[in-house]
């Protein structure tokens, strides 16, 4: 007997792969950095019982209707806002993703970007490599304190918690916004629940971390940034939706906020002819908050056995939909 087929959408580790290769015959797009496109995403899916997909691959109702032998769609990320989950769930697809195995990374990569934009630690560097750096100043390239000030975290999730407790070494006031009260960050961190508008109005740094829902989708306003502290610093390591650009771009041009560390946005690549990219206040990153080699290759394998394990019969360690088991 055959066997199932599986489509990957971008070139992972080969090494990767052989969890999946051991169930499964698996045809890859070979190429590691451009995504496959839409035309041949739609042809291979006719054929697949699985989909190694990644954020960018958009799993909507079309693919999902022309897909007859489709039984698993597993992410390469935490996040799946790129799948349609209630049509997968609807014709019993299972929808799997890669939680727990970047947590730390990508706290790692979120407190990174909010040591960067508070101390201006690309903007000074540029500095030095253009030449500027003539003189000693007292107040050159001079940022704001990371230590002892309060960080307001808006998702206390996995990541969220993992930044909080990174902030604890820098002995900062920990705020956080979350749909639900986390306890045990508040009785092993001393992390203080408030609400959204308490904690933009307080934090030095506010960082979203936060998945993109309907509720989050435009969170981040002028209205919002008017209402920080001038000095303050804001992050987002979470989805480029829950900020209104045009708005982070005219608060940091009239100094309303000091900065920003930006690691997603709207559109992704972000064109290099965007306005946020022309703000020494901005530090920009190619959406690499899961980007070391170790967390990769790990995040890799995941996919691989969360496949494996839907077409063996067997449930995946990483299901987004349960419900799809009933």
């Amino acid at each position: 007997m055959s066997k199932p087929y599986v489509y990957v959408t971008r070139k992972v580790p080969e090494e990767s792969l052989t969890a999946l290769q051991e169930v499964a015959e698996v045809e890859m797009w070979p190429k590691a950095e451009d995504p496959v496109p839409r035309e041949v995403l739609l042809e291979k899916a006719q054929k697949a019982s699985g989909l190694y997909t990644m954020l960018s691959d958009q799993i909507d109702e079309e693919l999902l209707d022309n897909s007859p032998h489709l039984k698993v769609v597993a992410n390469l990320a935490v996040g799946f806002d790129n799948i349609n989950v209630e049509k997968a769930t609807e014709k019993g697809i299972s929808v799997c993703n890669t939680p727990d195995v970047l947590t730390d990374t990508t706290a790692d990569l979120a407190f990174a970007l909010l040591m960067a934009a508070g101390r201006r630690i690309v903007e000074a560097a540029e500095y030095v490599k253009d030449g500027k750096w003539q003189n000693w100043a007292p107040l050159l390239l001079a940022g704001t304190d990371i230590h002892h000030k309060t960080i307001g975290i808006v998702g206390m999730g996995r990541i969220g918690t993992a930044v909080a407790k990174r902030a604890t070494g820098f002995e900062m006031e920990i705020l956080y916004h979350n749909r639900s009260r986390k306890k045990e960050a508040e009785e092993e961190l001393g992390a203080s629940y408030v609400s959204f508008e308490e904690l933009t109005e307080r934090a030095d740094y506010v960082v979203c971390l936060a998945p993109l829902t309907e509720e989050t989708k435009d969170l981040f306003t002028y209205d919002v940034f008017n209402k920080m502290k001038s000095s303050a610093v804001f992050v987002n390591a979470s989805r480029g939706g829950v900020v209104v650009e045009e708005d982070l771009e005219r608060a940091l041009k009239e100094e309303t906020i000091a900065a920003a560390g930006l690691d997603v946005f709207r559109k992704e690549p972000i064109p290099a002819d965007h306005p946020l990219l022309s703000l020494t206040n901005v530090v920009a990153l190619p959406h690499i908050g899961s980007a070391s080699a170790e967390t990769r290759h790990e995040m890799a394998a995941l996919v691989s056995r969360n496949i494996a394990s839907v077409l063996k019969g067997d449930t995946p360690e990483a299901l987004v939909n349960e419900d799809v088991l009933s």
